[in-house]
């Protein structure tokens, strides 16, 4: 895409053209020679034709996502958790022409049904190029997620589709031009231009995830959308915003390179399996290296290191600085965020640290870990444990939901993980509640549950007894 890089040069030295040639009018009374017109209509034609080029190459592999499902109400009066039927649209990249598509975590939480429109042809494209099911809506079916990075891979039975590549050696450079494309507000197939603001954004000190800033307009419905540079590579997808009021210039990509890691560990296990040494890290500043007098004032320091863990095993110190990871130079703490990310889980680390005046080496045996269920509403398939009548939904008390409990009284009954609004909401149940028996029939499984509350009719008397932070009750009401 070398024209447009030379269309936009055309253009600055043309506009400067026009510039000197007006700066210095003729006096009064002077004839003057007309000049014919700056040819800058061509150069601009030069640069419009090459950025219809670099979207053309990505626009056929951006879909359209529609969900359906269940989420968290917005009433922030209700302390405990309330789950309320949800639409949501987002966008996704198609990154294998055999259906697999990347889009935002947030995008499918909750899902009932998700459904992926695929793009239209143009109006001027070639019809045989088209891909045949070319704006079709197909069911996708949800492979996995990383919530703590929000990405999550959808598939879609569909073969031969138009698709891009993940790449991770593409150099992101800040002030170059970049393209978001997505749904904004439900707009199918909407590109917005703008540069990168920073190639490595960390958002909070303890937000183990990197981002890209950038300046092009991301709104509701982008999210999941490739971020596109001039050579049509796709360099991230959106995620967030900072503004919730409109678009601002504040938007955020979660970089290609930490997608693809994601996209190949979701595809192959479901979910996403990292590294973890044992050792918490932070910027130095010019007041932390004075204070502690410190051999350089920028960089990383470990600030940190976990008992028995894999830092201290392989001889990491506290204040020991992170020179490089895997032979990669780490001059701050996203770029150590990023190598600990990429890193192999096979694979011994090996980091190189200056301790005093002393460069020294490590290899650290490293600890793989995945993403558990942080919270009750996360238990997968909510929309098949909804109790209808009592608005609420459960779940069995297996190996999914135990490590997520304190240690309860004993392994029966089932337990509410959310609650909606609807028939008998107030009945008295929270979510953590355990309820043990109904009408004096103990509980052993949801299905068991739902079938007892099925047959319960309206005006009929309802005894629950429930744990409740480790204490039995019982709760008496009126079925509605």
């Amino acid at each position: 895409m070398q024209g447009v890089k030379y269309g936009i040069a055309c253009l600055l030295v043309a506009t400067y053209a026009c510039a000197q040639s007006t700066a210095f009018p003729m006096p009064e009374g002077e004839v003057t020679v007309k000049s014919k017109p700056p040819r800058t209509s061509g150069l601009l034609r030069v640069l419009n034709d090459s950025l219809e080029t670099v979207v053309s190459s990505v626009s056929p592999a951006v879909v359209q996502i529609v969900v359906a499902g269940y989420g968290p109400s917005e009433d922030h009066e209700h302390t405990s958790a309330r789950i309320v039927r949800q639409h949501a649209i987002g966008a996704g990249i198609i990154v294998d022409a055999d259906g697999y598509i990347m889009t935002n975590a947030h995008v499918v939480e909750g899902a009932q049904r998700i459904r992926v429109i695929l793009p239209r042809p143009s109006s001027d494209s070639p019809q045989g190029l088209q891909p045949v099911r070319a704006g079709q809506i197909l069911e996708a079916k949800l492979l996995g997620t990383h919530k703590q990075a929000d990405l999550a891979l959808l598939k879609i039975e569909a073969t031969n589709l138009p698709a891009v590549s993940l790449r991770s050696d593409v150099r992101i450079r800040q002030g170059e031009l970049v393209f978001a494309m997505g749904s904004p507000e439900g707009l199918r197939n909407s590109v917005s231009m703008g540069v990168v603001s920073s190639v490595a954004r960390q958002l909070e000190s303890d937000d183990p995830m990197v981002y890209i800033q950038t300046d092009a307009a991301l709104n509701p419905g982008n999210s999941g959308g490739p971020l596109v540079d001039i050579d049509g590579n796709v360099v991230g997808i959106n995620t967030l915003k900072l503004s919730e009021s409109g678009s601002e210039g504040l938007g955020f990509a979660i970089p290609a390179a930490l997608v693809n890691f994601d996209y190949q560990n979701l595809r192959k296990y479901g979910h996403v399996q990292r590294v973890a040494i044992g050792a918490k890290t932070q910027n130095i500043t010019p007041r932390l290296a004075a204070g502690l007098g410190l051999a350089r004032s920028w960089g990383v320091i470990i600030s940190d290191i976990r008992p028995e863990g894999a830092a201290e095993a392989a001889g990491l110190q506290i204040g020991d600085i992170v020179l490089a990871v895997d032979d990669r130079p780490i001059p701050s703490l996203p770029d150590f965020i990023t190598a600990l990310y990429l890193h192999p889980i096979d694979q011994v680390l090996k980091i190189d640290v200056l301790r005093g005046t002393r460069q020294m080496s490590f290899n650290v045996p490293v600890k793989v870990y995945h993403e558990n269920i942080d919270a009750l509403a996360d238990v997968p398939e909510l929309h098949k444990t909804l109790i209808r009548k009592l608005s609420i939904f459960v779940s069995d008390l297996d190996d999914r939901v135990k490590p997520l409990l304190p240690r309860n009284r004993s392994d029966s009954g089932i337990i509410v993980v959310a609650q909606t609004a609807g028939p008998n909401a107030d009945a008295g149940l929270q979510t953590g509640d355990i309820i043990r028996a109904i009408d004096r029939t103990p509980l052993r499984s949801t299905s068991q549950f739902q079938a007892i509350v099925r047959d319960v009719r309206s005006g009929d008397p309802v005894v629950l007894q429930i744990e409740r932070g480790g204490t039995l009750q019982y709760l008496a009401f009126e079925m509605d």
